[in-house]
């Protein structure tokens, strides 16, 4: 029996435990103290309210637990009854404060329960500063609090991102009750958005981009084109017309020059043949030249052998 008791009591013990892991879980995410554009309670009316939220992935209820803007519930001296009074309690049988894994809930801050379940007694003053605080539900447990500054019209006080420790105040624009906070990762972003909601800017942006650069990239190889095909031409004429060598061109011609001088003297010695004839003749020899009609000679002579009997032997 005793250790039938003693398991009890650990299993016990360790529900407990589990029960106030679970219940550090819950935060305040986000209050607006001065609704007058915001969500509307079940009646259609403008209300403060507090939302929170279940920053983990499991289940948790929250019934039972309170939510005050009292702060004189932070009185050591006071006992858990005494604390109670001065808080609103989460209904028991409200099904929405089953809340899943970030999963957020608002309440409305009227003073008057009556008007809903998720109505509290907690009383907001609409520009003024405000402290908001949760307890478990023994009362004694403070399970989250944070000051509100006074805020305007629609501001609302919210962390940054669920669950975050850093603060900020969000104009109505930015006020995300019922859902997650989300940070500004970059104003740019933001503000490119809210200029462009549908992305029709930045779609022609990057298609001129492209097109740019698809047009840059066609002159440079339309460009490389025209020079290659240009060497290449050029390189078919260099092989089709090959230059002589100049130095053999000038002795060529210092030839024929000093041997039509020499005929041309002989001829007018000898009074044979006219000097108009020598100058024809002279011509058409370097215009066979030039067109290369003549052989050009390698310079190696060939001695073919030939079978003879000068060296046989007498017998």
């Amino acid at each position: 029996m005793k250790k039938i008791a003693y398991l009890l009591a650990l299993f016990a013990l360790t529900a407990l435990d589990a029960s106030a892991q679970g219940a550090k879980n819950i935060h305040i995410n986000e209050v607006m103290t001065n609704n007058t554009a915001s969500i509307k309670d079940e009646y259609g009316n403008n209300e403060a309210w507090i939302e929170l939220c279940n920053s983990s992935f499991t289940t948790y209820n929250i019934r039972g637990m309170y939510i005050t803007t009292n702060r004189d519930v932070l009185n050591k001296k006071l006992s858990a009854p005494e604390r109670q009074k001065m808080m609103s309690v989460i209904p028991n049988n409200e099904p929405r404060t089953v809340l899943a894994g970030n999963q957020h809930l608002v309440f409305f801050c009227n003073g008057n329960p009556n008007n809903g379940s998720l109505h509290i007694t907690a009383e907001v003053k609409p520009g003024a500063p405000t402290w908001v605080a949760i307890y478990d539900g023994n009362g004694i447990d403070l399970i989250d609090s944070i000051s509100v500054p006074a805020l305007k019209e629609n501001q609302c006080y919210a962390r940054q991102a669920d669950g975050s420790s850093v603060w900020e105040v969000r104009n109505a624009d930015r006020a995300t009750p019922k859902t997650a906070n989300t940070p500004i990762v970059n104003n740019k972003i933001a503000r490119t958005k809210a200029e462009d909601p549908h992305g029709f800017a930045i779609t022609i942006l990057a298609m001129g981009t492209v097109f740019a650069c698809l047009a840059l990239l066609y002159i440079f190889f339309r460009l490389l084109g025209l020079l290659m095909d240009h060497m290449n031409t050029a390189k078919k004429i260099a092989n089709k017309q090959p230059f002589k060598p100049v130095t053999k061109t000038v002795k060529v011609v210092d030839d024929v020059i000093d041997t039509s001088t020499t005929i041309l003297k002989d001829g007018l010695k000898t009074k044979g043949i006219d000097k108009k004839v020598y100058i024809a003749v002279i011509s058409m020899a370097l215009k066979q030249y030039q067109d290369d009609v003549h052989d050009v000679e390698s310079g190696i002579i060939t001695i073919k052998p030939r079978q003879t009997n000068w060296n046989n032997l007498i017998k």
